[in-house]
């Protein structure tokens, strides 16, 4: 039976996440315009996965899969690498399709494993986070559309050091503080649903509107 202390550990990470979630929230610090320098670049690089809560979610969940995994230093690699291919796709005008679906039913999906209590094997998990990765990324590079050359690269590196600082720590709170942090951890467990009860309404909302598309 879960227990009280349980249900309240495991909601620490996330319980601010899960009652601020909205679909309408801002993602980028700048206001949605084109970094112009090296500084606009960094701050827009650190600030989209914060603020935008579908990305945080899925990152929060994804260092949880990874910690039962055993692997928090390494797997999230993959899903940084494809983030920054996304990216890099979405700068260069080559269309990936579905990306707030994907994002959102990515969060979704990982909360749900976390939840589950299964512990993903290495191949699986990578090929998850990879493909993940590329539609976070895809999203990301609307932020960075008509940008030069420095805040490119400067949003490149700020998005890679924020969602692995992300991970990395999210991921420490959880070893240090939630029953070892396995697979079976009640705490990881309860944290992974509300992560995806995020994604769900991020991916609830999506849905809503492709069936209702003039519904505000």
């Amino acid at each position: 039976m879960i227990q009280l202390k349980h249900v309240r550990n495991g909601l620490t990470a996330l319980a601010v996440t899960a009652m601020t979630a909205s679909p309408a929230l801002a993602h980028h610090p700048l206001g949605g315009g084109t970094p112009e320098t090296f500084a606009h670049g960094v701050l827009s690089g650190i600030g989209h996965p914060m603020l935008g809560i579908d990305h945080f979610a899925f990152i929060v969940a994804m260092a949880f899969a990874a910690v039962a995994m055993g692997r928090l230093t390494t797997a999230p690699l993959a899903f940084l690498a494809a983030s920054m291919i996304g990216v890099l796709f979405t700068y260069n005008g080559i269309a990936v399709p579905m990306i707030e679906l994907m994002v959102a039913g990515s969060a979704t999906l990982i909360g749900a494993i976390v939840l589950s209590g299964r512990q993903l094997s290495m191949p699986v998990a990578l090929g998850l986070f990879a493909a993940a990765g590329l539609f976070h990324g895809a999203a990301y590079g609307g932020a960075i559309v008509g940008a030069e050359s420095t805040p490119l690269l400067a949003y490149l590196g700020g998005l890679l050091i924020t969602q692995y600082a992300i991970a990395y720590g999210a991921g420490t709170v959880a070893k240090l503080f939630w029953d070892g942090a396995n697979a079976a951890s009640v705490s990881l467990r309860v944290a992974g649903g509300v992560a995806a009860g995020v994604g769900f309404t991020f991916l609830f909302e999506n849905i809503e509107g492709m069936i209702f598309p003039g519904v505000a």
